[in-house]
């Protein structure tokens, strides 16, 4: 099995070990936590350093689930893992690319300072250390990466129901892979760069809301 398939298994294993926990532990103590799935968009960016490749502007799609826990009214964390696809514009030569990411986040409620807000809207940021796996499909299958991501953003939530929200979230994954890379020119495609996405989702206590206002 190859590195890369490795670090992916550990990541998904990893995460569905915490998952199981908080939903465990949810029984007990509900109120402070929520699951989150969000579908969207996304655009791959590497700065030119793969001449001749060159990813559409929008693509789809972009799919990310979490689980958050609010350690107090307005701090929190999160972990979320998330799936993206990439492929060639019309100008590049063809490839697709699969980008997972796995993060673990800070959260911070900005309820207590925006509070000109309408009561079903409020506003979360989130931000944390993660690591990114890149996948070239077709004949570049071999140039993998795994590397170490900075993503950041902000959500823009609407409550439907004392459990349940709507939300938008538009976030950039920073990539800290360094300057290393495939040889374009003997190898092909590979990615190691930045990845900026927009997601729609649906978060939900898993009863109640004790720190939540919207």
């Amino acid at each position: 099995m190859t590195p890369y398939f490795k670090i992916q298994n550990l990541s998904w294993l990893l995460f569905l070990t915490l998952m199981t926990t908080s939903l465990c532990v949810g029984q007990r103590d509900v109120e402070k936590w929520k699951l989150q799935l969000a579908l969207g968009i996304n655009n791959t960016l590497d700065e030119g350093q793969t001449p001749g490749y060159f990813s559409k502007q929008i693509n789809f799609p972009t799919i990310n689930f979490g689980v958050q826990y609010m350690f107090a009214r307005n701090w929190g964390a999160k972990l979320d893992l998330g799936y993206n696809r990439s492929s060639e514009a019309e100008s590049s030569l063809p490839y697709k690319l699969n980008y997972t990411r796995i993060n673990a986040q800070a959260v911070y409620d900005f309820k207590d300072i925006f509070t000109f807000l309408p009561p079903p809207i409020g506003i979360v940021a989130h931000a944390g250390l993660g690591v990114s796996m890149t996948k070239p499909l077709g004949n570049f299958s071999n140039n993998t990466y795994t590397y170490i991501n900075l993503l950041a953003g902000l959500e823009l939530h609407y409550r439907l129901s004392k459990s349940v929200s709507i939300f938008a979230d538009g976030s950039y994954a920073y990539s800290l892979a360094g300057s290393d890379k495939y040889n374009v020119v003997t190898d092909g495609f590979s990615f190691n760069g930045d990845l900026a996405y927009v997601a729609i989702g649906v978060s939900i206590s898993l009863s109640g809301c004790n720190y939540c206002s919207y």
